[in-house]
């Protein structure tokens, strides 16, 4: 756990910029930026990896690409063109299921409500109204929860960032939101 960082954002991603493309020495930019090498470390060296990682991705897949005939090429341009689309169609639909389902469950509560509970059977109009009502609503939800489970660990990452701590509250959380390294 650090303190608040001395650095804005911008120049954060200066440092990592220069560090991951230019190769400038993490000595060199601690002197510049008047910070120790080991805040630069701690707060850049995980995502620096990921991303040489990914541009060794990128660059062999463009190899790969140039060693297709051309014909080749353009098939392969437009079915990632058509991947890119279904993608984006399905996170759209996921939004509008989810919608849908939220609003399906919220008539199925209406319906529960004309329930008469201490006779629930003089109520069955009702009850299967919201029984069928539930039922759509959780079949609508099918796509959203289908793309949250394909994306489980970015939804585990998101939570637990969501869920720290806050800042002055570790002694009683265990954890602190305050995450940036300390800068001397």
């Amino acid at each position: 756990m650090g303190r608040k960082s001395v650095l804005t954002p911008e120049q954060w991603a200066d440092i990592e910029r220069r560090h991951v493309v230019e190769a400038e020495p993490v000595r060199k930019l601690a002197r510049e930026y008047g910070i120790s090498e080991g805040a630069i470390r701690a707060r850049i060296s995980a995502r620096a990896e990921k991303t040489k990682n990914v541009a060794n991705q990128i660059v062999a897949a463009e190899a790969a690409f140039k060693e297709l005939p051309i014909s080749a090429q353009i098939n392969a341009q437009d079915l990632a063109a058509r991947l890119r689309a279904v993608s984006e169609h399905l996170l759209s639909a996921a939004g509008y299921s989810s919608a849908s389902a939220h609003r399906l469950s919220m008539l199925a509560n209406v319906q529960l409500e004309k329930v008469d509970d201490v006779d629930p059977l003089k109520s069955l109009p009702a009850l299967t109204a919201a029984a069928t009502l539930q039922k759509l609503a959780n079949v609508s939800s099918e796509i959203g929860l289908n793309l949250l489970r394909a994306n489980k660990e970015a939804v585990d990452e998101a939570n637990k960032r969501k869920n720290k701590a806050p800042a002055g509250l570790t002694h009683f959380y265990g954890e602190s939101d305050d995450t940036e390294p300390a800068d001397a």
